[in-house]
């Protein structure tokens, strides 16, 4: 019977490569240990379908490489419900705005940012990280004051997470030479793809190709002797450095 059924799938092209993946997104629920996914996708086949678009996409592609500290899990947000239904505190607000960043929601995030700096004006990592959030929505008028406040009182927040928005959100907003010194400043601290990358487009529209070419030669240096996760992490500046360097030469 095994061996039948086996026969049957490498016979058809389509349901072959239904069956590995399949069997990719069973391997990935096992590994996130989503369990009742893979017990899903074990018994139906066709709960791959439903897994890929609900899990495994996780971050829509415009979120990745600007991914706050810290992950996600449907759980945690059940029981920071509940927290935030009986307690009422800002950190909680400010904890489920952070999954909510992490999974894409952004206005569901700046809803809870916003209802946790009500609750606690002063804290910065809410501040940051609204600011942030303003800035992925297109309103880098509004996360520019938020940034720039965090910013001067510590320009290392979020292990330079905060400063790189901070250059992002003036350079959305047109100040090119402004950006470039705050990636600088990124920079002479971290070594990070996504400030490598953004300050090497920032030198090609000025024309400095030569400062771009070597900022792109350093982001694919540094890309070949990283760990593994942190490779994983910056794949997207990667392949964006991969293309602008095509066009450099």
């Amino acid at each position: 019977m095994v061996l039948g059924f086996l026969d049957w799938v490498f016979r058809s092209p389509l349901t072959f490569l239904f069956a590995v993946f399949a069997l990719w997104m069973l391997i990935d629920a096992v590994r996130r240990k989503e369990w009742l996914w893979a017990l899903f996708i074990g018994a139906t086949g066709f709960g791959a379908i439903w897994y890929f678009f609900y899990v495994y996409r996780g971050s829509p592609e415009a979120m990745r490489g600007f991914e706050l500290p810290g992950a996600h899990d449907r759980r945690r947000i059940k029981e920071l419900q509940a927290q935030i239904h009986h307690l009422d505190k800002a950190h909680h607000h400010f904890q489920l705005g952070d999954i909510y960043f992490q999974q894409g929601k952004l206005e569901k995030a700046e809803a809870c940012y916003r209802a946790a700096i009500e609750r606690d004006p002063e804290d910065i990592d809410i501040r940051a990280h609204l600011g942030q959030c303003l800035l992925r929505l297109k309103r880098p008028a509004e996360a520019r004051p938020l940034l720039e406040g965090v910013c001067r009182e510590n320009p290392k927040h979020d292990y330079g997470y905060s400063l790189m928005a901070l250059a992002e959100t003036v350079a959305a907003l047109g100040e090119i030479d402004n950006a470039i010194a705050v990636w600088e400043q990124v920079l002479n601290q971290h070594s990070y793809a996504r400030a490598r990358y953004q300050l090497a487009e920032l030198y090609a529209g000025k024309g400095k190709t030569d400062v771009a070419r070597q900022q792109v030669d350093e982001l694919l240096s540094d890309d070949l002797h990283a760990p593994g996760f942190q490779r994983k992490r910056d794949r997207v500046w990667v392949r964006r450095a991969k293309r602008l360097r095509r066009k450099l030469e």
